[in-house]
């Protein structure tokens, strides 16, 4: 038998190095885009909001970003607007600057200011933002959404033909149904199943309840956050198969909410959650919730 040459010898060593999770699967019908992710970096170019308490102590930047994404096989990303900067969109906006195809942003502004459909404008025309989220508490402190400052921020975010993202408990669904009847060709998107818990069907009730509207979506992330297992969390799933009976695929999306997952979840595993574990989905509903859902509320370009 031939004795291995250097070059041999080399070649096998790199492949030894290179841990599994470097070569992302491959599939041909769609590319994985991620629609809920968050960066932020310490920089005094980019100051943290006078309301943040407890700034991170470590960056998570776009290009750390760049690195898992590459790693997992994710093509595109839509990048939410970190509250640690409030309605300081700057750093966000730069990067959507610099890495214009491989992004879309969604941006803050702040829901108690009259002059909040006018930022909008700005945000969305001048700095490529595709949209805007609003968090309205479950208490008091997010009756807002039920005052006469939203239909003027909700019918620019009509014009501007951007979506409407909201994060908000169950409770305030009805708040949102009734925003809906008044703008019903905006597309509105509910992040992290309205982070209702698993033993509430009541409350999830009010999330479906807004299956009348076709154009609501709703992000099945934060399955990690809502479980009382660990991964793959799968005492979360029958909600998932709930909202995929109600929804169906063509509205529902996943999302890794990075870096936030990471206290539970990696950026890998936030992934497998869906691709690898939830049964009841086929291969075409995975089609849909990873990719072409995504790609209905923020088209990217090829």
């Amino acid at each position: 038998m031939q004795s291995p040459t250097r070059r041999d010898l080399l070649k096998t060593a790199a492949m030894a190095a290179v841990p599994p999770h470097a070569v992302p699967p491959q599939n041909k019908r769609y590319r994985i885009i991620d629609p809920h992710v968050h960066v932020w970096k310490k920089d005094p170019r980019y100051p943290w909001a006078k309301e943040t308490r407890n700034p991170p102590d470590e960056d998570k930047s776009a290009e750390m970003l760049l690195d898992l994404m590459k790693r997992h096989g994710v093509a595109r990303t839509v990048i939410i607007q970190v509250i640690h900067y409030r309605w300081d969109n700057s750093y966000l906006a730069d990067v959507l600057k610099q890495y214009p195809t491989l992004f879309h942003g969604v941006a803050r502004v702040n829901p108690e200011d009259p002059a909040a459909p006018d930022h909008l404008s700005k945000l969305v025309q001048e700095q490529r933002f595709r949209g805007v989220r609003l968090s309205p508490a479950e208490g008091p402190a997010g009756d807002w959404i039920r005052g006469p400052l939203m239909p003027p921020l909700w019918k620019r975010c009509n014009d501007l033909k951007v979506p409407m993202t909201i994060l908000a408990p169950a409770t305030r669904m009805p708040d949102v149904a009734k925003l809906a009847d008044k703008f019903p060709g905006l597309t509105i998107v509910i992040d992290h199943m309205a982070d209702t818990p698993i033993d509430r069907p009541d409350l999830l009730a009010k999330l479906t309840d807004l299956k009348r509207y076709p154009k609501v979506f709703v992000k099945i992330s934060h399955t990690w956050s809502l479980s009382k297992e660990k991964f793959p969390f799968r005492d979360t799933f029958p909600q998932v198969k709930n909202l995929y009976d109600n929804f169906g695929p063509q509205r529902l999306m996943w999302g890794t909410d990075w870096p936030v997952s990471s206290r539970h979840a990696t950026y890998g595993q936030t992934l497998e959650i869906v691709r690898d574990h939830m049964d009841f989905l086929n291969e075409d509903d995975k089609m849909w919730i990873l990719s072409k859902t995504i790609e209905r509320v923020w088209p990217f370009k090829a």
